[in-house]
């Protein structure tokens, strides 16, 4: 079973990438690039899914 600090590692690490691709969808808009937009946002809610994961795991420690 992970630690509490590794965890609250991957939820860090998580969230950047989740910011960092939240940056690449909005130049994939801007530049016109929907499919791949559409294949980034599904990127985004597994990133969610896994995010609340982690954070119901760090609860019940």
């Amino acid at each position: 079973m992970p630690t509490k600090s590794d965890i609250e590692y991957q939820i860090k690490e998580l969230k950047m990438d989740y910011m960092n691709l939240q940056g690449d969808i909005e130049k994939l808009e801007s530049t016109g690039h929907n499919d791949q937009v559409t294949k980034a946002e599904e990127r985004l809610a597994n990133m969610e899914t896994k995010l609340a994961e982690l954070n119901k795991q760090l609860a019940a420690l």
